[in-house]
């Protein structure tokens, strides 16, 4: 009983202590107001300061007039005619392919073979015509003789030219039907060999060994399509705003975007007449002479330079420094200070100069050595 009465008098005081502790509590967190804001400074990265700003020379920005210039996207197309199909006239069976998809090949060169019927038809005919047209000359020799002997009529001599001359042309269409299938009178062979028309790239096949060859058996005379590549197309979509400023003939810069440190430079030879309804642009084919890396199907970049004028700004090349994939100046922030502006560059102008786009304008002071001044503030 002792024991019970002293654990109640210890407990009894703590408890009334914890229950005016809470209750301040509660009523301090219930006054609705906000705990108080901590504002932390977080400096400006750009802001550079030196100890001696005097050691920089600055420069003012200067003005210069530039052709509009802009850039459409597109990629490398064969020139269609540069393409040529590899024609199998004679109906019938490869059975020996010698090339195949992406191959060069130069003109004349063997592509395949074809065992044809079309031969053995054309030649048996080609042998009636000539056997046709000795009879029709011995014929028209004795006519002759008896004509002059005075035995047949004017009449029937000319019957007899006329039946000669016949023979005689079906025996040249019968030649010129076994020339037309690729086969020779002299060497009759079903066997017949198709030779690449042109120099190139083989960038469609049609056909493969034992396969079907010309139009009757295949649905299509082409066997091979082979692209001359020396020339290519860039063509690209340019918006509705933008056409007025080209003409044909205009040259256009390209950039591969496999090679960006080879650029070349193109021809305007068409402005497409129909714009796309959907994006509201036309296609622009620009020819190229192909270096010999271009292949089917990059990715190229074509900057136009339109017949308006724009001023910029231009400034010395050192006074542009390229950080991150980004070109940034100097300008005097006052108190020894300079801050690091973003701009876009464009072209390299003569006198080491270097156009600027857009983020500075003219009569605007900049540092002229822009890496000194970056150095000495990553000291």
């Amino acid at each position: 009983m002792t024991r019970y009465i002293s654990y109640r008098a210890i407990l009894l005081p703590l408890a009334a202590s914890l229950l005016i502790t809470t209750g301040c509590k509660s009523k301090d967190a219930g006054n609705g107001a906000p705990p108080p804001t901590t504002v932390i400074e977080v400096p400006d990265m750009n802001l550079i300061k030196v100890d001696k700003p005097e050691l920089f020379t600055l420069i003012v920005a200067d003005k210069h007039d530039s052709a509009t210039t802009f850039d459409a996207t597109g990629s490398v197309l064969p020139d269609i005619s540069r393409e040529v199909p590899v024609i199998s006239l004679a109906n019938g069976r490869v059975v020996d392919l010698k090339v195949r998809l992406d191959d060069n090949v130069k003109k004349g060169q063997l592509m395949m073979k074809v065992q044809s019927p079309d031969i053995t038809n054309g030649f048996n005919q080609y042998l009636k015509a000539r056997n046709d047209e000795q009879l029709a000359a011995k014929a028209f020799a004795r006519s002759q003789d008896l004509f002059d002997h005075g035995a047949i009529s004017q009449a029937q001599l000319e019957q007899a030219e006329a039946a000669a001359k016949d023979s005689k042309a079906d025996l040249t269409a019968a030649e010129e039907q076994l020339s037309t299938l690729g086969a020779d009178k002299d060497h009759p062979s079903n066997i017949v060999p198709v030779y690449a028309p042109i120099s190139g790239v083989i960038v469609t096949q049609n056909v493969t060994n034992s396969a079907a060859a010309g139009a009757t058996l295949s649905g299509s005379p082409n066997a091979f399509t082979i692209a001359d590549l020396s020339t290519v197309w860039i063509l690209c979509d340019v918006y509705e705003n933008q056409i007025p400023l080209l003409q044909l003939g205009q040259l256009a810069r390209i950039r591969i975007n496999a090679y960006p440190d080879k650029p070349l430079t193109g021809r305007i030879s068409d402005i497409g007449p129909v714009l796309d309804p959907a994006i509201r642009t036309a296609k622009v084919r620009i020819e190229v002479p192909n270096p010999g890396f271009l292949k089917l199907g990059m990715f190229a970049t074509a900057t136009f330079t339109g017949n308006k004028t724009e001023t910029h700004t231009a400034l010395p090349a050192t006074a542009v420094l390229h950080l991150h994939d980004r070109d940034w100046v100097f300008v005097p922030s006052g108190s020894g200070t300079f801050k690091r502006t973003p701009v876009k560059a464009g072209a390299m102008l003569d006198g080491n100069r270097q156009e600027i786009l857009s983020g500075i304008a003219p009569g605007q002071q900049v540092v002229v050595n822009a890496l000194s001044l970056e150095a000495a503030g990553s000291q």
